[in-house]
């Protein structure tokens, strides 16, 4: 089963543009063929890191892989030519990313290291991180079940959701006043420094500030009613619409729908999972849909008409002359609709003989004059399997 892309670059599914390129490129350097001969598990974890990639970069391919996870994507991903293709596995596009990686200035200096190598060693280069505009809400999972009619052709629920919402009294600010002041610890940079000396020079730490959580703000005045949060628990209203095709475990991503962010912060993504409701009479095969219709053995032999169910009521199905058991008849349009392609998959009705456990006696009999016609009993070159009346007289003497 594939690994969940954003898991693969380690980072969050609100991660940018930037971090996830970043994430990749380290991660293309860690376990590039070139740096690892040899190594089949290396290799392993290059080609994921270039299939999630090149994913996750794509702002289309992203969005259907939010909305469907890897069914959104198909076959998509892993364009790459192999472990050993160009494109974004390339070694010059990994080796432009060491600034970033180790955190250097961003260019070589007078006649240093082109990738920076002597700010990698001595911490320097580096600006003030922008203050973070807020803490970002959590995402917030929930499952919705739904029925194999309701997927055969999509549906738009309205769900009720329990989640973070802003506070009413201070609008989310957290602050009686709406006034927040810098932070003492920080000075408002959002981030804390902690600095040691090595052989190789002097390495900073940054992170964040555990006072106003990388904020580089706290509350002025906290509110009584959200304790200084800005988010109290609430409930609201969400439609989702669910498109023919989905399957059992695909998720669609509803970003900015999950709980608020403390403080005036954005809001998580609200992930609703799809959960396909078992069917009493129907199953499920790909975009198919297998329906079991026991017949009278006359009417396999004659053949008939019948009226059969689909998820979409109803319909006249004939049966020809000499229908072996066990044999698929096609209704053709009437199964599930293709996940994000026009058309739909076919119904289909698995043509069983119905025997029966209690016969009368006159119908025993009949049955035992019938099973005297030659035209009746399988000749040697049909096999040995038994006929329908042998199967009967077992059972019924």
């Amino acid at each position: 089963m594939k690994r969940d892309y954003y898991e693969v670059l380690g980072v969050g599914k609100s991660a940018s543009k930037d971090e996830i390129k970043k994430a990749y490129r380290k991660l293309a350097m860690k376990y590039h063929p070139d740096r690892n001969p040899d190594n089949k598990e290396a290799e392993e974890h290059f080609k994921e890191a270039n299939e999630a990639y090149e994913v996750l970069s794509n702002e289309d391919k992203r969005r259907r892989y939010d909305q469907f996870g890897h069914a959104g994507v198909g076959g998509a991903a892993g364009g790459q030519g192999g472990a050993y293709g160009g494109g974004v596995g390339d070694f010059g596009d990994i080796f432009s990313a060491f600034n970033d990686i180790f955190g250097g200035s961003g260019g070589a200096r007078g006649g240093g290291s082109p990738f920076g190598f002597e700010d990698m060693f001595s911490g320097g280069g580096r600006g003030r991180r922008p203050r973070s505009q807020g803490v970002q809400g959590s995402d917030l999972k929930i499952r919705l079940k739904l029925t194999l009619e309701e997927i055969a052709k999509g549906v738009e629920k309205t769900i009720k959701i329990k989640k973070q919402v802003p506070c009413e009294v201070c609008n989310g600010s957290g602050s009686k006043t709406g006034q927040m002041e810098t932070c003492p610890t920080c000075q408002g940079t959002g981030e804390v420094r902690q600095a040691s000396k090595t052989m190789f020079g002097q390495f900073v730490n940054i992170a964040a500030c555990p006072t106003c959580g990388g904020e580089g703000q706290i509350v002025k005045d906290r509110c009584t009613s959200c304790h200084g949060e800005g988010i109290k628990q609430g409930e609201t209203t969400v439609k989702v619409s669910i498109p023919a095709g989905v399957e059992d475990g695909n998720y669609l991503t509803l970003r900015g729908q999950g709980n608020a962010g403390p403080r005036g912060g954005a809001s998580g993504n609200l992930i609703v999972i799809i959960e396909v409701i078992e069917h009493k009479i129907f199953t499920r095969r790909g975009d198919d849909i297998v329906f079991n219709l026991s017949l009278s053995y006359p009417d396999l032999v004659l053949g008939t008409k019948v009226d059969v169910p689909t998820l979409d009521g109803k319909v006249k199905l004939t049966v020809p002359p000499a229908t072996q058991p066990n044999t698929l008849l096609r209704i053709s349009g009437k199964g599930i609709g293709h996940l994000n392609a026009p058309g739909a998959g076919d119904h289909l009705v698995r043509v069983n003989v119905y025997v029966p456990r209690d016969l009368s006696g006159k119908d025993k009999e009949l049955l035992r004059e019938l099973n005297k016609s030659s035209h009746l009993v399988p000749d040697e070159q049909a096999g040995h399997e038994k006929s329908i009346f042998e199967k009967a007289r077992d059972i019924f003497g």
